[in-house]
């Protein structure tokens, strides 16, 4: 499917302005605060009539109002966590009552970044589409989802041979800081087959947005990309939203009949902004660190991609995680393993010898093999694999000058492979999935006529099928 952005040659659509009009109120409903404690604001005139996670704002229509949110409703009040700064608010300060708004998402949209409230940089607001779509939707019944699809062309070898992606596939980069995760995504937005991806920076430090933009990202990344960024400055209510409205985003396009591809960095710190509210919220920590609902809050936006329904597209998503100290089994970590479709873990040892990016394929598996590849490829991937195991098994003992040439058949060839392969997996190439196993084939046993040949039978009968 092809996005196209509006032509500004042609004749001005008056409709987002309309439905801008359209949605004003003639009315308002306001409260007044009542008291601050703890940071939070207790409002009375509201609790009869909002409801857990409506919008409200604060202070006076002339002035640049700051937005809350109602964390608890009370008998004759309501709770309120303010969006940002609540230096100046006093008793007796206005509030009024917006509600649940909901996202327009546009095509115009893309090639831009917009923050957590659908603004541009400036904050002025973005172009409004036709259709409102909640911020935080439920996920699609499995019912009536279909099943995950054709394999997708990363550019990545390792990627595309050892880790298939498939569309609708939901994978987690797991990494710790430093070991360009960052690099990675920003490479999987630029050659990944699908026609739009929507990236989530949640999070990042101010700086880094910009340079993940112009630098990382580039404008061959950006002619297809939505960028939806919360900075590490921003209250966690901002990096909360900014999560749930680039998925919605992803939900638009989904529907119109687009395969999108949702890369968020990170869902850690979108865990960790939950935490801090669920807690002001009067959530008491598990043992693990993070109040009960963090969990179930997790899950429903990963549960949000994934295949769509049968005349709908695909959102195949990335989720990165970061691993303090590489400890794959602290909470989140752990969490996102069991509920992904694989996951994908960046090595630090790899990277500080230069191999980028740093997929440690060992300890990384893709749920889509091996129905995402062909026999014969899969036997390449097992064969691939078991060399490279030999290799980390018996890396100190050669390394420390205990073995032998010629002792052992099966670890000399481990070894003669090793270097090749490893230069695979961090390789970007072109012509496709085809030209990938090819390259394989040839480092794993001098690219065999005959297994070529059957590999690439196996191929072309698969897609005739």
């Amino acid at each position: 499917m092809k996005l196209e952005k509006a032509n500004y040659d042609m004749e001005p659509d008056f409709g987002p302005l309309v439905r801008q009009v359209s949605a004003l109120c003639a009315h308002t409903v306001s409260g007044r605060i009542t008291r601050v404690a703890g940071g939070l604001l207790h409002v009375n005139g509201l609790n009869r009539i909002g409801a857990i996670g409506d919008r409200v704002t604060i202070g006076p229509k002339s002035n640049r109002p700051l937005s809350a949110e109602i964390l608890r409703l009370e008998t004759n009040e309501a709770v309120l966590l303010a969006e940002g700064d609540i230096d100046g608010v006093t008793i007796g300060t206005p509030v009024q009552f917006v509600g649940q708004s909901l996202v327009y998402p546009s095509p115009q949209w893309i090639g831009k970044v917009i923050d957590a409230y659908g603004c541009d940089p400036e904050g002025t607001p973005m172009p409004k589409g036709e259709k409102g779509y909640p911020l935080r939707a439920k996920p699609a019944s499995p019912m009536s989802r279909r099943s995950l699809g054709e394999r997708l062309e990363t550019g990545l070898r390792g990627i595309d041979t050892f880790l298939p992606m498939v569309r609708g596939q939901r994978l987690g980069l797991f990494a710790g800081s430093g070991v360009g995760k960052s690099t990675f995504l920003a490479g999987l937005a630029r050659n990944v087959a699908s026609d739009l991806t929507v990236i989530a920076l949640i999070g990042e430090r101010g700086r880094e947005v910009r340079d993940f933009v112009e630098n990382v990202l580039g404008p061959r990344g950006m002619k297809r990309a939505i960028v939806v960024a919360a900075t590490s400055d921003q209250h966690a209510l901002t990096k909360r939203r900014a999560a749930h409205l680039a998925m919605t985003i992803a939900e638009y396009f989904r529907d119109v009949g687009a395969q999108v591809t949702f890369l968020c960095d990170s869902i850690t710190r979108f865990a960790d902004a939950h935490r801090d509210i669920a807690r002001c919220a009067g959530e008491s920590a598990t043992d693990i660190g993070y109040p009960p609902s963090t969990s179930q809050m997790v899950m429903d936006l990963c549960e949000r991609a994934g295949p769509g329904s049968e005349r709908q597209g695909d959102i195949s998503a990335l989720f990165s995680v970061l691993v303090a100290g590489s400890d794959m089994d602290e909470p989140i970590a752990d969490l996102m393993r069991g509920i992904l479709d694989g996951h994908i873990v960046l090595d630090r040892e790899i990277a500080e010898r230069g191999r980028f990016p740093a997929i440690n394929v060992l300890q990384s598996v893709s749920r889509s093999l091996p129905k995402a590849a062909t026999e014969p490829e899969n036997d390449l991937i097992k064969e691939a694999r078991s060399l490279l195991k030999q290799y980390e098994d018996a890396k100190l003992m050669v390394q420390s000058g205990l073995y032998r040439p010629g002792t052992d058949a099966d670890l000399d060839r481990a070894l003669s492979r090793y270097k090749p392969l490893d230069e695979f997996i961090g390789e970007i190439g072109s012509g496709g999935i085809e030209a990938s196993f090819q390259k394989l084939t040839h480092i794993l046993d001098g690219g065999s006529i005959s297994l070529r040949s059957e590999l690439l039978g196996s191929r072309e009968e698969g897609s005739a099928g």
